[in-house]
């Protein structure tokens, strides 16, 4: 077997490598062409995102997210505004909840000085500091069952049933609070019957039916009916009527 000479087989391998090259450079080349492609399409579709009826002819109803205001968190200056009640501002806190309201107290107590471990302490009834949470519990309902017995007349020879209070049938399955809750989320929040059925059953653990969402609804109204038709006839005799 002839034996190639070093030289030769030399240039064969710088051959090869130059070759291997040439076709990465030609791929780099064309990934480097899609690249810049992709980078102009978002550059264009970044400054369409951008463009408000602040910076362009576009009217407010098509923008996508209200443009924050300039002013925002700064004063008439243009200062930064700092965090809390303003100069000449009175502070606004939420009250605590009254004794009354609260349902339960949780003490926390040290069971050691957090310094050294082995000083000796004596507990106190001094509060360092109460915090106040709310939270929703596990069943935020009560069920009522009315039951209604019966007895037996020996007189009449027939049974008795005790009768049901008038305030309960009327009610239905929904007591007071709870159809003015509802009524609150229709007409108050303008809630949707689905939106109030998930409400219910999600967030409350009730399940009904949006046919009784709507009779409920509908036997409100019925009870607004007289006062709505009072206040309606009252409206032109009054001298100011505070509309605007």
């Amino acid at each position: 077997m002839k034996k190639i000479p070093r030289q030769q087989q030399r240039y064969r391998e710088l051959e090869a490598q130059n070759k291997q090259l040439l076709q990465r450079n030609g791929w780099l080349e064309e990934r480097v062409l899609e690249l810049e492609a992709r980078n102009t399409q978002l550059s264009e579709s970044l400054a369409a995102a951008q463009k408000n009826s602040r910076n362009s002819s576009k009217p407010p109803s098509s923008d996508i997210v209200k443009p924050p205001s300039r002013s925002k968190g700064k004063d008439s200056k243009g200062k930064a505004r700092r965090i809390g009640a303003q100069k000449g501002h009175p502070k606004h806190e939420r009250p605590d909840f009254a004794p009354d309201q609260i349902d339960d107290r949780v003490a926390h107590r040290l069971d050691r000085c957090p310094v050294e471990g082995s000083h000796k302490i004596v507990s106190t009834d001094q509060i360092e500091t109460t915090l106040q949470q709310v939270e929703l519990v596990d069943k935020p309902f009560v069920v009522t069952e009315h039951l209604a017995y019966r007895i037996w007349c020996e007189d009449c020879g027939q049974y008795q049933s005790a009768p049901l209070p008038r305030e309960v049938i009327a009610g239905g399955l929904f007591g007071p609070r709870l159809s003015s809750f509802v009524v609150f989320l229709k007409g108050k929040l303008h809630s949707s019957y689905s939106g109030i059925q998930d409400l219910l059953q999600d967030v409350l653990g009730l399940k009904v039916s949006r046919g009784y969402l709507a009779k409920l609804l509908q036997k409100a109204g019925r009870a607004f009916e007289a006062p709505y038709e009072e206040l309606l006839k009252a409206l032109p005799a009054q001298p100011r009527l505070n509309i605007d």
